[in-house]
């Protein structure tokens, strides 16, 4: 079959049980991710390594306690039910456009699934693209129909956002052996004309912990459009090592991939954290970056083979990193949450990520919280197996005034993440983070620094609240920024939650549009959700039930300066009185100045 032929129905192939992935001491066994999940046994390195992760604050730490994403939560511990002491508020969905039909999450016994979340999204042209972690995928059996047993799914839109088609589960011709694990994220462009999207995923490969990218070609229009995706493609791999009697050592887990691309140059980049769980010490976290070549802005191919529909991608299979942007604290102190940027002027890539997050409340106390930023030059990420560059990048920090500790209402995931979305903006030579922070407020606010490209010299003597002052106590979190817009300006997404006299947990999506990187002073916001959803009035089969990130993008174009000012925002919505994907279109330029 072509890799960009309509999917199968595949009902013919659907499997009574389950098949293991892989026999032996060391398969992963993606029964792990069903309910209820087996008891941790010292023979079995994912149960050692899931039994270092904290679930719950009011339980006695694990030794050497680390703090993993949705994706990596749901491998080790299957479902985990929440639920709604109450309902939602529902309406007609106006502009907020549900990119998932719930009618899909129903396996093939019959079980109706609840929890789509961890959102992420990408346009290019007509088409758009929205990701998410499924919660079907937790329990529907291999070979079902749509690929409904793989976690990471799609929907797809060929009339710019207005609706969605549900595409299931992302294709996955071998769940007998792998297994797409969520926490995705979406990029496109449009080499030669024709649209491509790229959907990132944790990825389970032959019993070792992976990441994976997904090319899918969109085509046509009106009724005749459809996506169709290839099979997954390893971008980097982990490893089980042993000594020389043949005992197992170590064992790695992939976590938190998420990508960025550079039109201009065919190349796609991966940033993700490397958990090492060593059986006989601590758990290691390293920050890696991976590089896909996806072929050249004509449509055609590269010396190394890489085309947009057949990425190549390093280390790949290799359990061996392409780059180290960060290498283990040596107190242990975790490292997690990377986002890259690229320069498309320059193909300069920049990394960020949160330093003692989670072990900023045990082991690390002491360490100050930081949001990272590394500089990753061109000449450091050529198409080869390893990077020529073998030092660490220069990086400058900025202190953070940390959610960890906060329980949110409604919200099942401890702790809350302080992890830096990313932008860089040629047009103002300046690279730029985002993340909440309760310097100001305890509740939290979105706060932006922004550093000269390159030098990394902070443009803001201090960070910059970009959420209008709260009048009456607000959570702010979870903010989304991916690229700047045609002008060189940023929009950044985010939650708000209040309290009113008829609902405890009012949760709504934000956005700060127009932003200068270079301002210093906060930005007007608009409600881009039409219906506000009562978090404590849901219900979900996943742990977070509303993820750890939102997402935005700004629609990617052909040509100089390869983004336009059209904006899509993507989060987990409540509405429906469970969490689902949800879409929305807004933005136009401001003035160049």
């Amino acid at each position: 079959m072509d890799a960009y032929s309509a999917r199968p129905s595949r009902c013919s192939v659907l499997r009574i049980g389950r098949q293991p992935l892989v026999a032996g001491l060391f398969s992963l066994g993606l029964a792990l991710t069903w309910f209820p999940p087996p008891a941790a046994t010292a023979s079995a390195p994912l149960d050692q390594f899931c039994a270092h992760i904290e679930r719950d604050i009011a339980a006695p730490l694990p030794l050497h306690p680390i703090w993993a994403s949705s994706g990596l939560q749901m491998q080790c511990f299957g479902p985990q039910s929440t639920r709604g002491n109450g309902t939602s508020n529902g309406s007609a969905f106006g502009s907020n456009v549900d990119a998932a039909n719930p009618k899909e999450d129903v396996t093939p016994s019959g079980v109706q699934v609840f929890g789509q979340s961890e959102t992420s999204i990408a346009s290019v042209g007509p088409y758009v693209v929205e990701a998410w972690n499924d919660a079907t995928g937790l329990i529907a059996p291999c070979g079902s129909q749509m690929f409904k047993e793989e976690v990471t799914s799609y929907g797809f839109s060929a009339d710019g956002g207005a609706s969605f088609t549900d595409e299931g589960g992302l294709r996955n011709d071998n769940c007998t052996t792998s297994r797409l694990l969520g926490d995705p994220s979406v990029e496109a462009w449009q080499p030669g004309g024709a649209a491509y999207f790229y959907v990132g995923s944790l990825y389970d490969f032959n019993g070792l912990s992976a990441v994976s990218v997904s090319a899918c070609k969109a085509s046509g229009s009106g009724a005749s459009a459809s996506i169709a995706c290839g099979t997954p493609t390893n971008v980097a791999t982990g490893a089980v090592n042993f000594d020389a009697f043949g005992v197992p050592t170590s064992i790695d887990f992939l976590d938190k991939p998420f990508m960025s691309i550079d039109p201009v140059r065919g190349r796609l980049y991966v940033s993700y954290t490397r958990f090492t769980f060593e059986f006989v010490g601590a758990v290691l976290s390293q920050i890696e970056l991976a590089v896909c070549d996806i072929g050249t802005p004509s449509g055609g191919t590269t010396p190394s083979g890489g085309t947009a529909g057949t990425p190549v991608c390093f280390p790949g299979q290799s359990p061996v990193p392409y780059l180290v942007v960060a290498p283990p604290d040596p107190q242990g102190c975790e490292n997690q949450g990377a986002y890259p940027g690229v320069d498309v002027t320059t193909g300069d890539v920049y990394v960020g990520w949160e330093f003692n997050w989670g072990t900023n409340l045990n082991n690390c106390t002491s360490q100050p919280t930081q949001n990272r930023v590394a500089f990753v030059p061109f000449a450091c990420l050529t198409p080869t197996p390893v990077s020529p560059c073998v030092t660490t990048p220069s990086t400058r920090g900025v202190n953070v005034f940390s959610l960890a500790a906060a329980n949110i209402p409604g919200y099942n995931r401890f702790p809350m993440q302080d992890f830096p979305r990313i932008a860089v903006s040629p047009p103002k030579g300046t690279v730029s983070i985002v993340w909440n922070d309760t310097r100001e407020h305890a509740t939290g606010d979105i706060f932006l620094q922004s550093f000269a490209l390159k030098s990394l010299t902070p443009v803001q003597l201090t960070p910059v609240r970009v959420n209008p002052a709260p009048v009456l106590p607000e959570w702010h979190f979870m903010p989304a920024l991916r690229q700047a817009d045609a002008n060189g300006n940023l929009n950044v997404s985010y939650y708000e939650q209040r309290d009113t006299a008829t609902c405890t947990s009012c949760t709504d999506t934000f956005a700060v549009l127009n932003l200068s990187p270079l301002t210093m002073s906060s930005g007007d916001s608009v409600r881009v959700t039409n219906v506000t959803s009562n978090w404590v009035g849901t219900s979900s089969d996943v742990v977070p039930n509303f993820g750890d990130y939102t997402d935005n993008y700004v629609r990617a174009t052909p040509g100089n300066p390869y983004n336009d000012c059209q904006l899509f925002v993507a989060w987990s919505d409540g509405r429906l009185s469970f969490p689902n994907p949800f879409e929305a279109r807004l933005g136009s330029c401001a003035p160049a100045d």
